[in-house]
This record gives C-alpha cells, structure tokens and sequence, in this order.
C-alpha cells in the first residue's frame, strides 16, 4: 500500500539530518550571543514579531522554512534568562547536561503514563524519586510526582492531605466528592504564595475559608499566633517567602502541629533546595518532618522548563487522590508514572532532571546554589551604597528587596532599568509599599553579572534626577 503524499514528504523531512542539524545550529548561535545580548528584547524584535500574525494557513508547508522564520523573528524576542543578568522571576537558567539530555529526549518523545509505554522513564523515576529523598534528607517512603511545577504541585499536595482528613473521617472524597463532606480546615500566612491560594480554589476549599494567620518583619508566619491544630486541619507554611526568601521556623511548628493531627504542607518552589546546602540548610531544620512538599527543578537547580515536583511521605494518600482506572492500563512492575501526578499522558521531563542531578552530584549542587545566595548578599551590599536606595530583607537566600524613598520613584526606576535592558528586574509590594525584587537563580551570574546591574540602576537614578 503506497504512502499518501503528506506521509512521504514527512518521512523525508524526518529523514534529513541537514533539518535537524540546522535546528541544532540555531540553538547553539543562540546561546553564544545570549551572554552579550540585551536581557530583554528590543523594540524593533518586539515590533518585529507582526511577521508570524498570518491567517491559518491552507497548504502544507515546508519544515525548514519554518525554521527559519523562528530562528529569525522568534530568537530577537526571547527573554534571556539562560544568561546571567535575569532577575525578575525566579527562573532558572539551564546546566547544559540537563539541556542536552532535554534535546535528546526530545527525539525519543516519551509519555510516562505507565512503565510499559515508557521503561526509561519509570526506571528514572525512580531513580530521581531516591535521590531527592537522600538529598532533601525526607522520610524513606517519600514518594515523588513529577509535574509542570510547583503550582501543580502545590495541588497534588493538597489533593492527598484533602484525601488523607476525609478518609479518617469515614469519607471517601474518590466516590463522594465534596458535597455534604466533613469540614477541613486550611491555615496558612498571609503572605502564602498565590499558586497555593489557587491549589485551593481548585481544590474547592474556599479562599474565603482560609484561616490566616499575621508574618513577621520578614514574611515568616507568626508561630504563636498559629490556631490551636486538629486532625482536620492542613497547615501550609513556606519554604522560601516569595518577596524575602524568609523560612518558617519548620523545628517548632512541626512538632507542634504533628502532635495536634494536622497535615503539614510546604510550599518550597526555590527554597527547598537549601536544605541540600551545607551552609544554608540551617534555614530548612525540621522541615522532615512535613507530610508533603513543593519543589520546582527549572528554578533553583537550573533544569530546562518545566520541571516540578510533589513529594508526599504518604504514598497512598497521593496515588488514591491521583487514581485512575481503565480496563486497557496496564500496570508495570516497578512504577507506572500516572499515578503520582494529575496527568496521564505527560512528556518525561525526568530526563533532564535526572541528567542535572547526576551531572551536579551533591558537591555541584551545594557549590550552584550557595554561589547564588553569594550574589544576593553582594547585590545587597552594593545597592545599598547608592543613595536613595534602601534593602529591605535579610538576605537569607536569593531574595533581595529593593526600595526607593517614594512608590513612583520605585517604579520610576524599574521602568528605566527594564528600558535600559542591562539587566532585568520585577516589581513588588512588600508591607504596603512598592518594592523591586531581585531573584538570582542563575548559576551563570557571577560577580560582574551583579556589579553591571547594579551600575545600571545608579544611571537609571541619575537618569530620573536630571
């Protein structure tokens, strides 16, 4: 039976390595120029971007030409975070055995639902769930989900404690659902990242529900005005306050809430990785004993986009608040990875988390992350020699708070350093005033990196007092 003329051009198209060499050759120009370039992308790539505004098209057409035009419009309008003057959002840049595992597997094109679809990726899975339970020094029987990200997360999370409280009340949440179910009661901070408020809108808890409870000067939650616990009850707290990079007191609150039935949530998306630092793991001292966490791999260690994790000490109350069913599955014997996580047909980003971790080792990931905390304290040093200037937080992490003397100065200011495109920096609020945040997540940003940026928000300031 002959091939449709569709299938013969495909077939050639994936058959000619000039294609995909020309691909690979975009790639790598782009990160050779992704050192020198401006941060963020010009006016005229802006502009330029009307060029891809076209009607559906009615033919087929041609693989190398859409190259082209990508390579040609679409890398000028990129955001250069794989560099190392990006800090408006904690994100990462990449560790290029994690970005080449990435661009191989690309080729193997993976779904992890089950073991028998894809044996590479229940096996790394596995691997990857060991090392972050040795690395993150969690309970033994933590299992792990891999996810999009910490909001997805966050929502795995939250869906096993949901599952876990009503399952001790005699409910089943699977058969049940919510309607007439026993109350469950969630508290956290004030200052709770917005990605675990919309965990709970979704997970019909109710933001209105919340039970909050007041922070401290640097965005900790306040421990002696947590409410008195119950076995009904989900404690949230954080690993990493999103503005400050301030860490709970996990030690006392745990033990505290453990004794009163509560399940414990963090929420850790670039701060859990602390706890795999010699010197920074103080900040994360008894956050063991949590029943679940939160984690991204495309923040903190650099893994390419996107790469996230929920880890949970209580395996059945995950994969029972995750489960599916279907008479054509077919279950492996090691690990079928649709039951950790919301999805069943899911790419295998495992790939490059696995390639990261096992090209960074324990040694590689204590000296990435602590270089990064290294730049937020002389970010914060040289700022606050400007005048005019005043930081904020503690720099206990990677999070450094940024004030001018007025709200429009402040964003005054971030309008020229952003226009300037030396560096990248984002807007806040931080105590009911405007603030800039400033998130090094990149192990690319070294020392001159920070004294460029810096440099440019001094000529920003003379460029607004003239």
């Amino acid at each position: 039976m002959k091939n449709t003329r569709l299938q013969e051009k495909m077939l050639a198209e994936l058959k000619d390595e000039s294609l995909f060499q020309q691909a690979s050759d975009y790639g790598t120009q782009y990160l050779r120029n992704a050192f020198d370039r401006n941060v963020y992308p010009s006016e005229e790539a802006l502009e330029d971007l009307k060029h891809l505004t076209e009607s559906f098209p009615e033919t087929t057409g041609d693989a190398r030409e859409i190259l082209e035009v990508l390579n040609q419009y679409g890398s000028p309008a990129t955001v250069a975070q794989v560099a190392g003057r990006y800090f408006g959002f904690v994100n990462g840049s990449v560790v290029p055995a994690g970005l080449l595992a990435k661009n191989l597997s690309i080729f193997w094109d993976q779904n992890t639902a089950m073991q028998v679809i894809s044996p590479i990726s229940s096996k790394l899975e596995v691997i990857v769930q060991q090392w972050l339970v040795e690395l993150f020094g969690l309970p033994e029987h933590t299992v792990a989900g891999f996810v999009s990200g910490t909001s997805m997360a966050n929502f795995c999370a939250l869906a096993a404690a949901r599952y876990r409280i009503l399952e001790k009340q005699g409910w089943d949440i699977t058969r049940q659902g919510m309607f007439n179910a026993p109350n469950i009661r969630v508290v956290t901070c004030t200052q709770a990242h917005s990605t675990v408020l919309k965990a709970i809108s979704l997970l019909g808890f109710g933001k209105d529900n919340i039970e909050w409870v007041a922070v401290d000067e640097q965005g900790r939650i306040v421990v002696d005005q947590i409410p008195e616990l119950d076995d009904r009850t989900i404690l949230i707290l954080q690993a990493g306050n999103v503005n400050s990079g301030a860490y709970d007191h996990f030690e006392g609150i745990c033990q505290m809430a453990k004794k009163q039935g509560a399940w414990i949530h963090i929420d850790g998306a670039f701060g859990l990785w602390a706890a795999a630092t010699a010197r920074l793991s103080h900040l994360t001292k008894g956050f063991e004993h949590a029943h679940s966490w939160a984690v991204d791999g495309h923040k903190t260690l650099n893994t390419p986009y996107d790469s996230g994790m929920v880890l949970c000490e209580d395996p059945e109350a995950l994969t029972a608040a995750l489960h599916m069913t279907g008479g054509y599955i077919i279950q492996g014997d090691e690990r079928d990875g649709m039951y950790y996580t919301p999805e069943m047909s899911r790419r295998s980003r495992v790939i490059e988390l696995w390639a990261t971790l096992k090209y960074l080792g324990r040694e590689g990931i204590d000296q990435m992350i602590y270089t990064m905390h290294e730049r937020a304290q002389q970010f914060a040093i040289l700022l606050s020699k400007i005048d005019g200037l005043n930081v904020l937080n503690d720099i206990v992490f990677n999070q450094v708070l940024v004030q001018a003397a007025t709200d429009e100065l402040t964003d005054h200011l971030i309008r020229e350093v952003q226009e300037m495109r030396e560096c990248w920096v984002g807007g806040s609020t931080w105590q009911g005033r405007k603030v800039i945040r400033i998130s090094v997540c990149s192990w690319v940003t070294n020392e001159a990196d920070v004294v460029r940026s810096v440099d440019s928000f001094r000529v920003a300031l003379e460029n607004i007092n003239k």
